[in-house]
Parts: C-alpha cells; structure tokens; sequence
C-alpha cells in the first residue's frame, strides 16, 4: 500500500507497546458473561441508531442497517484496503453471522490452501454527528475475539467510524476523519482508541499513526469477556473535544485546539459519519506491533468477535442530529444523484403530503397505489450506478404494502430499479432499504413510483440516494 495515499484504519502504531505487553501476559481466563440487551439510553440522551444484532442463528446481519463490504478491497480503491491486511472479506455467513444468542459473530477463517477470509461490514447511514451544541456519542459492547499469545498474531478487531465523504472518494482519508473506537491487535489485552484526521504523512494527527492511547481492558481481559466501548464528539464546550471510553472509564481525549484549521472543520463540517465492524488478518499494526509479518503458521484460525449491540446516542443541542445528509440543490438547480435527494424537495408531485419528520426536517407521506414524486435534473455523470437507498417507513395497516420504484425521463418507462416495503413499525419508524439499480448515465429526470395492490397509505419516503 501507500500510506499517503490510502486509508488509514490499519497501519501504525507502537503506542505504549511496551506497557500494553506488561498487562498482556497471564490473563486468567474467565466466563463469557451473558448476552446484555440493549440498554435504554442514559439519563440526558436520545438514542439516535441502534443494532442489538437479536436475528435468528446463521444469518446474515440486516440488509437495512448494514452493508457488507467483500473483497479486498472498495471498487476504485486502494488494494488490501489500504493497510496491508491479507484476507479476503466476504459476505458468507461462515465469517459474519448471527448467533442466535443475540450476537453478532466476525469469524476469521483459513482453508486448507492457507488462504483467510473474513468479514467487515458498515452501515447504511453515513450521518451520524453531534448536533450543534450537544453531544454524539457511539457505543458497542464487545468482546474481542478470544485467543492470545503465539496463535493470536495477525487478529485485528475494530470498531470504528469513517467521515461519509468516504464513501463517494476513496481517497479522501485522512482528511475528511476516522475514529477508531476500539481496535486490538495479537490478542494483547488492550483497547486503543485513535483519531485520524488533517493530511498525511505527519499533519495534525501525525499520519499515519493518528493521535492514539491504549490500555488495558477493566477487569477480565478484552479477550475473555464482553467490555463496553464508547466514543463522544462533545460540540457543547469550546474547543470541542472528542473522547474515548472502555466501560465507563475515559483513557484518551483530543481537543479542537490540538487539531487546528482547517482540517477540524474538514473533519466534522460534512454530513457525518458511518460505522464499521471487522476483524482484519495481517496489516501493517499488527505486523508493526509483532516485529514481524502476521499471520504466522502459529496463528489458529475461527475465534469470533462477538458484537452484542451497536448504539448511537444524542444529547443536548438545538435539535437532534440530522440522519439524513443535506438537502441537495433548490428546485430548478442540478442535482448530484449520489448525494441525498430529499423527498420533499420534489418538483412535482401527485397526490401526496409533506409532514414534519420525526428525524428532522420534512418527509413526504400518504403515498398509495399510483402515486410519484418527481426530481428534475439529476446527474449521473458518466455512470457507475450500483443501487440506490430509500429512508422509508410504513405504519400500513391489514397487510398492505408495494413496490417502490424508479423510472427515468418518464413514468411510463420500466423502472431500472425498486423494492417492495411492508409495514416497518409505524409511519415515523425509518428504514434505510437498498434496491438494486441499472447503470446510468448523463442528466436525467428521476421518477419515484409507487404501485400496491391495495387503495390504502402503504409508505412515507424521507430521502433517496444512488449509489456508485
């Protein structure tokens, strides 16, 4: 890889290695504690997001609030995704499932060939940022996955979250921010928490180390039990300040002040943030931090990561923070189809209401059978559409449901892409719902059509999105 040039979440750095090996040695193994439901939130917050991972044994984690990256790298991207680390991720549910217990299982595996797989996934939502004035703050419990010593080199758990322009540039790290919430190499009993941000090599954030601390898991070890990883993006003192948490306890905190202009507000300026889950084999920290190239023939494979829940809180500030990206253009002005085209900045419309929205903002609603929403100007450039994603939700009633699609330049044409919503709860109870989509080019006019068997409401639409 070129570190100046790639991400970032996998290369590094030898923070305090020497004290972390000091609490790495002779960890008494302990009883896995039992499944925890997901906790109301604290006193003060509003919990934003939420995955508490309860699906049935061997399945794969929800389509609405994960997607799974395979490979070895993003289309476009750098290769190894961008850290040196040597498996193959895939989307089988023998490296991410279920466990039917109420966790998430990533399991690295090696075949007979020597050859790794395993799994990382990220959610839907790219928007996750601390309202102005209050706080953000990300959380999982955890345990790390259970193996030390020798047969542990190579294992690299992370939980972790990357700025949203991501997504759609490739290139963009580290610039528009990461922060590592809990990452762990070799088995050794130690969290660390880091910040990457400003430009790389050196910056701000000393890329391509980041600004990092580690310690040692409270209590039983991080490999051995369940431990509550937290991060906070705290925009209600000034300078703001980010902060990292293990049960509780704060080990690591960044200011505003330490990260300058302009690359504080390259970090938290944009629509916000997605979260990752994965367990990487190999890669430049653990190899840094072994002193030698990981795996090795001593590393035993199938030793899980196991993700109870995964929550995201807000507290204070003037609103809630968004989940949806910024509105694109005005009506009349070019859209950019792989920016969040909201509902209700429709330019024409059959049949249909606009209501305040439970997430912010506006979403339209009483949508049945027959009903369009029309977007004026949308450009595709020069293609490479992959699917698109709809933030829906349905409180319908009796079994209703139906098809949400999109059509180009006419209603009249087939639609090039759509999916089929029941009721997801309730009317303000939002899903992020992908649909796979044909490629397009050029500018178009976009149609979003609705078609159900049945005359009642079926789905309110709060924003669209194509993606590459």
């Amino acid at each position: 890889m070129t570190p100046s040039s790639t991400p970032w979440k996998h290369r590094r750095r030898l923070l305090a290695v020497a004290a972390v090996f000091a609490t790495a040695c002779g960890s008494a193994a302990v009883a896995v504690s039992a499944r925890a439901a997901l906790p109301a939130p604290p006193a003060g917050w509003s919990q934003v997001w939420a995955d508490d991972f309860t699906g049935a044994a061997n399945t794969l984690p929800s389509s609405g609030n994960w997607i799974i990256d395979t490979g070895t790298s993003y289309p476009g991207g750098p290769p190894q995704w961008g850290t040196g680390e040597i498996q193959t991720y895939t989307n089988s549910t023998a490296n991410v499932a279920h466990d039917g217990a109420g966790n998430l299982r990533i399991t690295p595996l090696r075949n007979g060939s020597g050859q790794w797989t395993s799994s990382r996934i990220e959610t839907q939502r790219t928007d996750f940022k601390a309202p102005a004035g209050g706080v953000l703050r990300i959380e999982g419990r955890i345990q790390m996955p259970n193996v030390t010593g020798a047969e542990a080199a190579g294992y690299w758990p992370a939980f972790w979250a990357l700025g949203a322009p991501y997504r759609n540039d490739r290139y963009s790290w580290p610039a528009i921010g990461e922060f590592d919430v809990m990452e762990n190499v070799n088995g050794i009993n130690a969290v660390w928490g880091v910040l990457h941000c400003g430009v790389a090599p050196g910056g701000p954030c000393n890329e391509n180390n980041g600004i990092g601390a580690n310690r040692a898991c409270p209590g039983a070890s991080c490999q051995s039990a369940f431990h509550t990883y937290g991060f906070e993006w705290d925009r209600s003192v000034t300078p703001n300040q980010l902060r990292w948490y293990v049960d509780g306890q704060q080990y690591h905190s960044v200011s505003q002040s330490q990260v300058g202009e302009p690359h504080w507000t390259n970090m938290t300026g944009h629509a916000g943030y997605h979260i990752l889950l994965n367990v990487a084999m190999g890669g430049a920290f653990p190899n840094g931090v072994a002193g030698t190239g990981t795996p090795t023939a001593a590393t035993v494979p199938g030793r899980p990561m196991l993700v109870d829940y995964v929550a995201v809180y807000s507290r204070g500030g003037g609103t809630t923070p968004p989940t949806t990206p910024p509105t694109t253009p005005p009506t009349g002005g070019v859209r950019d189809a792989y920016a969040t085209i909201q509902a209700e900045s429709y330019d024409a419309a059959s049949a249909v209401a606009k209501e305040a929205c439970a997430e912010g903002g506006e979403n339209v609603g009483w949508i049945a059978n027959g009903d369009w929403l029309q977007f004026n100007n949308v450009e595709f450039g020069s293609g490479g559409v992959r699917d698109f994603v709809a933030r829906v939700a349905s409180g319908a009633a009796g079994g209703a449901s139906g098809l949400i699609e999109v059509r180009i330049d006419s209603r009249g044409n087939a639609p090039i892409g759509g999916f089929a919503l029941g009721n997801t709860g309730g009317w303000q109870s939002w899903r992020s719902v992908p649909g796979n989509a044909s490629n397009v080019s050029g500018r178009h006019t976009v149609f979003l059509t609705f078609t159900s068997g049945q005359p009642a409401d079926f789905v309110n639409v709060n924003w669209i999105q194509f993606r590459r």
